[in-house]
């Protein structure tokens, strides 16, 4: 069994850090939040069959950042290949004015404001609940994000009071349009390499 990706401050500070290199600012409410999705610099959260989310958000806190989009359903197809059932996005995009009545009522949420917040207020992270996992799924989870964090791509933190696992995805995720042949054909080498990581068979 792989060990958990715990997190830590130093993940948290890294997280606030590449999201503000990114260029992402704090949604400070609704009226802020619905404009960012009008103007489609947020995206539904791509629910599918092997994707669902927690039916308790609401309709506007199911958008996230487009590269975590992608993110999302790379993660639910490669987990599918493996898995029946779908993973589940149990938190997406927050605002402030939201972060801030969570931290009365959960003694684990984070910051809403100063220098390090929770990265939930930029709409890149989300948070895959791990109460439905099996252990060879928290397993494949595990050897499925461990690779992308340490390449840069995203940052995890697996909490346990909640039971889920936090992730950040980083704009580099996605490579962008100009990038070039070279690291386009990493990108999808890398694709390639989760399609055969979600079909290897997990111990137990």
């Amino acid at each position: 069994m792989p060990a958990p990706l715990k997190g830590s401050l130093e993940s948290l500070e890294r997280q606030n850090m590449k999201t503000e290199e990114d260029g992402l600012e704090r949604i400070l409410d609704e009226q802020d939040l619905q404009d960012r999705i009008d103007h489609k610099l947020l995206v539904p959260v791509p629910v599918s069959a092997s994707l669902s989310i927690n039916n308790n958000l609401a309709e506007t806190h199911r958008y996230v950042r487009p590269w975590t989009a992608i993110f999302l359903g790379d993660l639910s197809k490669a987990h599918a290949q493996r898995f029946d059932g779908p993973i589940q996005v149990t938190s997406a995009v927050r605002t402030v004015e939201y972060q801030k009545q969570l931290m009365h009522v959960n003694g684990n949420a984070t910051q809403a404001e100063g220098d390090v917040v929770s990265p939930h207020l930029t709409g890149a992270t989300i948070d895959i609940g791990k109460n439905t996992m099996s252990r060879a799924e928290l397993a494949w989870m595990r050897n499925y994000l461990l690779p992308l964090q340490l390449s840069g791509k995203i940052d995890v933190e697996e909490e346990f009071r909640q039971a889920c696992f936090h992730i950040t995805v980083y704009k580099s995720y996605v490579p962008p349009p100009d990038a070039g042949e070279p690291v386009l054909a990493a990108h999808k080498a890398h694709r390639k390499a989760d399609s055969q990581l979600a079909s290897q068979d997990v111990t137990q």
